[in-house]
């Protein structure tokens, strides 16, 4: 079974548009490898984390900000398909 990445975010703060666009983003990138890609309304208000198969990898919370949307490529990549080149959004080597 491929992997599934949940957007948990804040209806309250309106972050449905920005947890939309990043679902596409990953399913853009990574539509071979994974599953799926859902969106799910916190009740936690400011809440924005995203989970790889229910397993929190990046809480807003925890990190103080968003994260950029290279840097959550980048870390989906390395959790799920490690050999994947990003091309122009890679990691410089070095």
């Amino acid at each position: 079974m491929k992997p599934k990445i949940t957007l948990e975010y804040c209806p309250k703060c309106h972050w449905l548009l920005r947890s939309a666009w990043i679902a596409q983003e990953l399913l853009t990138t990574f539509e071979a490898e994974l599953g799926e890609v859902g969106l799910r309304p916190s009740d936690v208000a400011g809440s924005f984390k995203v989970l790889l198969n229910e397993e929190v990898i990046f809480d807003r919370k925890r990190e103080g900000r968003f994260p950029e949307i290279k840097e959550l490529k980048q870390l989906v990549r390395d959790l799920v398909a490690p050999e994947k080149s990003l091309g122009h959004s890679d990691k410089k080597q070095g």
